[in-house]
């Protein structure tokens, strides 16, 4: 019925796809000629596939694997933190290319995202709030790509480049590391430069057009330069038919580079010298119907009745049919890079590392605010350019009985956003009130337009430190600290004018800007929070025996206050009100108690951690439900409490068998939260007036009120549980004069319904849902790769996040997760 590729996506898709291979190619066929120039020997040129890790526990059929998620090298199970480890191999053979496929792997990480700037990365179900992402406040989840911190969560959409492993740490872990992590860290390890020649080259095709290669190469330049270069190519026809475009959009459009050089004149130094540039530009990010839902306001306003006065029906009222009628331009342009300096000097005090980097991130947006194939909202978009330095100082050592880790951090950053808003000629029906002469003039909305300039300058600076301490053979204690000091200086300004170029104030009596001010309010204010923080933990850590492990951790910290830098409620007078401008800190209280252990002669690895996190002044985010008024600001919100329990569990019998399944049960509620936004089905009505009682749920023109207790709700985005299991069977046979081993891999995950609005709402609970992915290949001893996969492999039908647009006119919106793929991948070590 429709065309298999665009003619944009398919000529771009093959253009990056021939560029890519043949750069692989280059690649290739240069470190085939340098491996011969420098007489590798047969060992090298035999050199087998990478060791196959478990996802969670990390282990591995033969060797430890290593960690740095304390800031130095030791196994998995040394490490007294709750710790998920993904290898590098895992994260290739599953299709994992991004932190939204990890999410798959490790149940405990929530990823939810609207486009790449709306995006949030959870741990335990907190981090960020849900929803609109605003600059003015910190992510509780950390990411660190080799040690150096990306502020911007939008780079967890790109494709994870020539990743070694990952480490997904959870609980807070700020006496450790450079920024405050409140909810956890996501450690990425990339592999390193190396003095033995060597490399890699990857190439997959499958259905949809899906089209990816990846290569890499490594070697020596000098006796002690060595040098690694990697690329990433990922292309996909999109999973939505827009049939006001004719074109397929949500696509997947990624391309990526980096580079690292390593300089190691002694045993004692080394410095490395990493650039990285990736960009995005797919047309993106679009939605479908969903459903519908009644809510408060008059059944005139309500959506079916809008729609059905302008003769308006969309496409399909089945998600699944997968078609959608966005007018407004799409486009979810995204570039991010940077380059950093990292240098590590054993001294003879310990090791000092010094990371200096600097980022910067491009993002060029455009959206359909309104949702629907009429000319509401014309125009929506925020383009923003951040940049941001990073400098982190920090000395390990210490022997026997007693160990250290002190840093200190600094990190300056940057925001410039340029928004706009423009209504068209099918606003005034829609947003005006049909009793209103005015709704039958198009002219009244049409061309309103709301120009808004964003900047922030955010500073923060922190001592921290942590020390091992031994009193006694199989004891450690590891006390920490930290000193933190930020500072936000923000401001906003949104200048109207309407479709005669007049400008929209709130001096003026005319009916006809009285509407528009109603629609696209002007608002300016300048803001600036300052505030030092002090926190601290204790882990407790005893060896039962030589394979038992057991921890409890206290800690006391936070998460930075902040500023609302995409507007602010305003009072009658049209004046914003600046004391919602700034949001405080949330103070965290986290207790947690696990084991680590491995039996059956290491055979079995398991993994056992129970947690409480208590937060006061949680930031939520806040919307007042009218079409563009306010893009939604944050709000401190009382208190949160998630809690739960993990387990991680893998074994690995033989050479021929392993098997994993991770397991999480999350309770995470508001404990109190009474002035919480109300959910659509109790907005939009009458305002609640001294003795009256709100209207039952959705009851049309009945009696709204001002906000709800939501105290003892879920918190949005977190499913009470979550597994993700898998497992890999092989045999050993000769393929093509090869020697090797066919396999036979499965994965799956599984969620429980989860809530997909801040304040829970009947509309827009996620209903559970289970993926389950396959692979069939073949691993040679020297390297070689086949194997073809099929991910979602029974094509569950499931939503990856519900949304309800401004305006209660019950109108519920969707992004279908992905349908079944298949495909074909081949890999070469060499």
């Amino acid at each position: 019925m429709f065309p298999i590729l665009s003619i944009r996506s398919h000529a771009r898709s093959r253009y990056r796809l021939l560029a890519t291979c043949a750069v692989t190619a280059t690649l290739a066929f240069a470190i085939s000629q340098a491996a011969n120039a420098q007489a590798v020997s047969q060992g090298e040129q035999d050199r087998p596939s990478e060791n196959p890790t478990s996802v969670g526990t990390g282990a591995a059929d033969s060797g430890e694997i290593f960690v740095t998620a304390r800031r130095r090298t030791e196994t998995v199970q040394d490490v007294p933190i709750a710790i998920s480890v993904v290898g590098g191999e895992h994260i290739d053979n599953t299709g994992s290319f991004n932190v939204g496929r990890l999410q798959q792997l490790t149940p405990t990480l929530q990823y939810y995202s609207t486009n790449p700037r709306n995006t949030a990365v959870n741990i335990r179900g907190v981090g960020v709030p849900f929803g609109l992402t605003n600059d003015g406040i910190e992510q509780g989840v950390g990411i660190y790509v080799d040690d150096v911190y990306f502020a911007r969560v939008a780079s967890a959409t790109f494709d994870f480049l020539d990743v070694e492993r990952i480490e997904v740490l959870r609980g807070p872990q700020g006496t450790l590391y450079g920024k405050n992590t409140t909810a956890g860290a996501i450690n990425i390890a990339t592999r390193q430069p190396t003095f033995d020649f060597e490399g890699r080259a990857e190439i997959s095709v499958g259905n949809l057009g899906f089209r990816q290669a990846k290569a890499a190469v490594s070697g020596p330049l000098s006796e002690t330069v060595a040098a690694r270069i990697a690329l990433s190519s990922t292309g996909r026809r999109g999973t939505l038919w827009n049939t006001t475009s004719q074109r397929w959009i949500n696509e997947q459009d990624n391309l990526g580079l980096r580079a690292q050089v390593l300089w190691q004149p002694n045993d004692n130094l080394s410095v490395t010298l990493a650039g990285d540039y990736s960009q995005q530009d797919p047309e993106c990010c679009g939605t479908v119907f969903v459903r519908t839902g009644r809510t408060q306001r008059a059944l005139n306003r309500q959506y079916e009745a809008l729609a059905n006065a302008q003769g308006y029906a969309p496409p399909s009222t089945d998600a699944f049919d997968r078609l959608t009628d966005l007018d407004a331009s799409l486009n979810a342009g995204n570039k991010v890079g940077g380059a950093s300096l990292k240098a590590a000097w054993e001294t003879g005090i310990g090791t000092l590392t010094s990371v200096s980097a600097w980022r910067f991130w491009d993002w060029k947006p455009e959206n359909d605010r309104d949702f629907t194939g009429l000319a509401i909202t014309t125009l929506s978009q925020n383009p923003s350019q951040q940049d941001q330095y990073t400098q982190e100082l920090r000395l390990s050592g210490g022997e026997g009985a007693l160990g250290y880790t002190l840093g200190a951090f600094f990190f300056q950053q940057s925001v410039d956003t340029q928004g706009s808003q423009q209504q068209g000629p099918a606003a005034s029906a829609w947003l005006i009130n049909p009793s209103n002469p005015l709704n039958s003039d198009p002219s009244v909305l049409d061309g309103l337009t709301a120009t808004n300039t964003i900047g922030l300058d955010n500073t923060s600076a922190a001592l921290y430190g942590q020390v091992s301490w031994q009193p006694f053979a199989g004891l450690t204690l590891r006390p920490g600290v930290r000193l933190n000091y930020d500072s936000k200086d923000g401001d906003y300004a949104s200048v109207v004018t309407n479709g005669a170029g007049q400008l929209v104030t709130y001096q003026s009596t005319d009916p006809r800007i009285v509407a528009q001010r109603a629609v696209l309010a002007p608002q300016a204010f300048t803001v600036d929070y300052k505030d030092w923080n002090f926190s601290y933990d204790l882990t407790a850590s005893y060896e039962v025996s030589g394979e038992v492990l057991a921890y409890a951790t206290y800690a006391h910290t936070f998460k930075s206050g902040g500023v609302n830098l995409n507007g602010v409620p305003s009072d009658g007078d049209g004046r914003p009100i600046l004391e919602a401008a700034t949001v405080a800190p949330e103070t965290v209280n986290h207790y947690e108690i696990g084991m680590k252990a491995r039996f059956w002669d290491r055979r079995a690895t398991l993994n056992l951690s129970a947690f409480r996190t208590d937060i006061s002044n949680y930031q939520a985010l806040v919307t007042n439900g009218s079409l563009g008024v306010l893009r939604g600001y944050l709000a401190n919100a009382g208190q949160v409490r998630t809690q739960g329990l993990e387990a991680d569990l893998s074994i690995r019998p033989s050479l021929r068998f392993n098997a994993y399944v991770n397991a999480a049960w999350t309770d995470a509620t508001y404990r109190s939260f009474t002035d919480a936004p109300c959910p659509p089905e109790l907005s939009g009505g009458a305002s609640l007036q001294d003795g009256q009682v709100p209207d039952a749920p959705g009851t049309p023109a009945g009696i709204s009120p001002a906000n709800c207790d939501i105290s003892g709700a879920r918190l949005p985005g977190v499913s009470k549980l979550a597994l993700a299991y898998g497992a890999e069977g092989n045999l050993p046979i000769t393929l093509l004069g090869e020697v090797g081993a066919v396999y036979l891999g499965v994965d799956g995950s599984y969620r429980s319904r989860f809530s997909s609005n801040p304040t829970p709402s009947a509309y827009t609970w996620v209903d559970g849902y289970a993926l389950t992915n396959l692979r069939l290949g073949f691993r040679g001893g020297k390297g070689f790769e086949i194997f073809g996969w099929v991910r979602n492999l029974f094509d569950t039908q499931y939503f990856e996040q519900l949304q309800v647009p401004s305006g209660n006119t019950g109108l519920i919106v969707g992004t279908p997760g992905d349908p079944r793929t298949y495909g074909l991948t081949l890999k070469h070590l060499f």
